[in-house]
């Protein structure tokens, strides 16, 4: 019984949810407005865990983000771009 506790325990440990998703958002930037600042928000955005690609618009002034819904959330991406000076709000979320 506890062979078969350790192998379930460690199966559990190995596999990811079957539940994670990867998720986009699009997060509007207002305060985006030089060529630098995609670059910063790209390395912010980018150094949390699970984001998977950025996309910047310096036009529109938005941020499109993949993330794996298991390791991080929409609440995570707006708290690393308002820590980089560059406070945001979602504007949608898509499901793949």
């Amino acid at each position: 019984m506890k062979r078969y506790f350790a192998m379930l325990m460690m199966t559990l440990a190995v596999n990811q949810p079957v539940w994670a998703a990867s998720r986009t958002v699009t997060l509007a930037i207002p305060g985006m407005s030089c060529a630098a600042c995609p670059i910063t928000l790209r390395i912010a955005l980018n150094r949390v865990t699970g984001v998977t690609a950025t996309t910047m618009n310096i036009d529109s002034r938005q941020a499109t983000v993949t993330f794996d819904d298991a390791k991080t959330d929409v609440e995570a991406l707006i708290r690393a771009t308002g820590d980089a000076g560059y406070p945001s709000t979602l504007i949608q979320g898509v499901s793949p």
